[in-house]
């Protein structure tokens, strides 16, 4: 696939075949990245309804939102795994595919014999992924794992929130965890292969992907002696480091890392000079230690102005910030139209709004963003291509054994 706007050279993943038995948002996610980059993407799904996270909302023109976010440019094929004849298509896609992916519960991908040990012993050169909730082993491998469940287990919700109130993270920071290092994963054992001539297996749990991403928590109560603090939107080591609310009901978030910044603050923003060398301000230690004071600080200059003569104040000493922005707000943001980063996909409602990935190709090409499929609706051309003649076809049809 090449970019209509870009050199004419193929994107990275160009001629790579993925099979993908994948369900909800940590595979779909990272399966989608190497559609973008030029991957074909064949989409294993049930019969009786598909991935079930097709049936999570209607918010997208009647489309779930998981849905379209994780599985734009893949072909969908609806089979029946447990008939001996609808595995074995999978097996001949897998034979003469570059890369497999499952996340189906524990024990399920064994069963059937799609288990990356299983599919890397026959297809030496196969890159096999295999997603789970706890990793395949230990006393966890076998409980059921969603997203605000592993959240919790790796520790990410006692340390967002309030000091009263923890909360999950308001996107599956879990399943995206450990799809983008399914993704890397991949990556990696494609140039191993591209060396060795070899694939392998990959495995990735959501939990260990989360536990990484707890770095500076995990570090900061192994070797500091206390887990933090919840916060809110404050930052637990750094002051003034928050989101103030301004005179026309917005709210500014700004941070200031170091005591250059504060004094440049205090002079230039906040009208307090004096403030730059009072040892309740001086030091960033000294400024958490008076958190409420110096939060009255800054609310009480900010609180006097509109978001934009602040963000304007703020800007010109150099101070960092931003503005607290809701989700319709991102949909309009100005620096993501001014780069251009939307496009549009197709669906099975229509043509939907979507952003290029974060990827950006050198030499203009851009990411293949393909349509959002229907369920099974590339079933009759995969069987085909399989070698099913239309007899074949029309029984397993009848059987039930696709859709």
């Amino acid at each position: 696939m090449r970019s209509p706007t870009g050199n004419g050279d193929p994107l990275p993943l160009d001629g790579l075949t993925v099979v993908a038995v994948e369900q909800a948002v940590a595979a779909p996610f990272a399966t989608r990245q190497l559609a973008d980059l030029g991957a074909r993407v064949i989409k294993v799904e049930r019969v009786d309804g598909g991935d079930f996270a097709r049936g999570y909302d209607t918010a997208a023109g009647g489309l779930a939102s998981h849905f379209v976010w994780c599985n734009r440019g893949k072909e969908s094929l609806a089979l029946d795994l447990k008939d001996p004849r609808g595995l074995d298509v999978v097996r001949r896609l897998v034979a003469d595919a570059d890369v497999f992916v499952q996340n189906l519960a524990h024990g399920a991908a064994a069963r059937l014999g799609l288990d990356a040990a299983t599919l890397c012993a026959a297809h030496p050169r196969l890159v096999a992924v295999d997603i789970s909730g706890y990793g395949a082993s230990g006393p966890y491998a076998d409980k059921r794992a969603y997203d605000m469940l592993v959240q919790c287990e790796a520790g990410l919700v006692s340390v967002t929130g309030t000091p009263e109130q923890p909360v999950k993270a308001g996107v599956p920071a879990a399943d995206i965890a450990a799809g983008m290092y399914a993704f890397s994963g991949v990556l990696a054992a494609l140039v191993r292969r591209g060396t060795t001539g070899r694939g392998g297996p990959v495995e990735v749990s959501m939990l260990e992907a989360l536990a990484e991403w707890m770095g500076h928590p995990l570090h900061h109560t192994l070797h500091g002696g206390t887990p933090p603090v919840r916060t809110g939107l404050a930052h637990a080591v750094i002051a003034p480091y928050d989101a103030y609310p301004t005179a026309d009901g917005g709210r500014v978030l700004l941070s200031v890392q170091n005591d250059r910044e504060w004094r440049r603050l205090a002079e230039q923003v906040l009208g307090r000079p004096e403030l730059a060398g009072d040892p309740a301000f001086a030091t960033n230690p000294a400024r958490v230690a008076h958190r409420d004071r110096t939060d009255e600080v800054v609310a009480k200059a900010l609180g006097v102005l509109d978001a934009d003569e602040a963000m304007a104040r703020l800007e010109a000493a150099g101070i960092a910030c931003a503005r607290l922005r809701d989700v319709r707000e991102l949909a309009e943001h100005p620096q993501l139209a001014a780069r251009d980063r939307w496009r549009e996909v197709g669906s099975p409602v229509g043509p939907l709004r979507a952003l290029l990935p974060p990827i950006t190709l050198p030499g203009g090409d851009e990411a293949r963003m393909g349509a959002v499929p229907a369920l099974g609706e590339h079933t009759e051309s995969l069987l085909r291509a399989v070698g099913m003649t239309g007899d074949e076809i029309a029984a397993l049809r009848r059987d039930g054994v696709v859709a």
